[in-house]
């Protein structure tokens, strides 16, 4: 568990109902219950869950119980915070990657990938750049940048890409780079270009080009964490639809270190929903939900 972890959480003023608010449920899931889920992920991943989120939690954890053998939340919660070794990081791998949320798609907030090709060809096609893409989930976010870059500068462009997620399940689905062929923001002449179709068995399925892929280095990473070894400064970073699961205090502590990660004038490019204005000492607006390191 880090060792610097955001203020604790205020109590919940409302009861959880046992089991989600099923009449019979399968475990035993009391108020004090959800508060404990509440706190733990707090600590371990910065996202705060509000009074409504029972039976979200009930639904995903309970997958964990039925795995781990365990007959009510409670046990399991115990056992958790007692658990040592390996299979105590393992679970608590499992615990997070329950309770985030993934919600993506190639080009989301199309807007964006017009205003990052106009800053790679300010760049320029021969200087080395970096970019950091977190929360990068099941890789359609990374992909899209990638396809960016190559659009742009060109496949030998010398830009490296990190793409990184506190859930290991999603990115092992972003490391592998198989989608269908349907899926939502790509446009026929990009699936000709950037993907190769699959065929008998898979049909109905693409997978990305080895040398787009070649762009992204897929790496676990937790905002939360108390070191963050991420090489070399980055020129841009996309943190989109991250910061709307934490509270003001710890999105202050997040953008505090990405500003420390990142290159002076670089670019920061955050989701629809999300405002920095609090932090001009920061970050200063420079477009649509486009914000630069000062």
């Amino acid at each position: 568990m880090s060792a610097v972890l955001p203020s604790p959480l205020v109590p919940l003023p409302t009861a959880a109902p046992a089991g989600g608010g099923d009449r019979n449920p399968e475990f035993s899931f009391g108020a004090a219950d959800f508060e404990r889920v509440r706190q733990l992920i707090y600590q371990r991943a910065g996202i705060s869950l509000h009074a409504g989120k029972q039976a979200m939690v009930y639904s995903r954890l309970s997958r964990r119980l039925r795995e781990t053998g365990h007959r009510s939340f409670s046990d399991y919660l115990q056992w958790l915070e007692r658990a040592v070794g390996g299979q105590a990081e393992a679970e608590w791998q499992e615990f997070v990657n329950c309770l985030t949320t993934n919600l993506t798609a190639f080009f989301r907030e199309e807007h964006h990938f017009g205003v990052l090709a106009e800053a790679l060809r300010k760049h320029g096609a021969g200087k080395p750049l970096r970019i950091w893409c977190n929360a990068a989930s099941t890789g359609e976010e990374p992909y899209s940048i990638a396809m960016t870059v190559a659009d742009t500068l060109g496949l030998q462009a010398p830009v490296k890409i990190l793409a990184s997620d506190i859930d290991t399940k999603v990115l092992a689905t972003a490391g592998r780079g198989v989608y269908a062929d349907d899926s939502r923001g790509l446009s026929p002449d990009l699936l000709k270009r950037h993907f190769l179709r699959g065929t008998g068995r898979n049909a109905g399925s693409i997978r990305v080009k080895p040398e787009l892929a070649a762009m992204i280095e897929f790496r676990s990473f937790n905002l939360m964490s108390t070191s963050w070894s991420l090489g070399e400064a980055f020129d841009i970073v996309f943190c989109r639809n991250v910061m709307i699961y934490f509270d003001a205090a710890t999105q202050r502590r997040v953008l505090e270190r990405i500003h420390g990660v990142m290159k002076p004038q670089g670019l920061l490019f955050v989701g629809h929903s999300e405002n920095f204005t609090d932090s001009r000492d920061l970050f200063q607006l420079r477009g649509k939900t486009v914000y630069q390191r000062a």
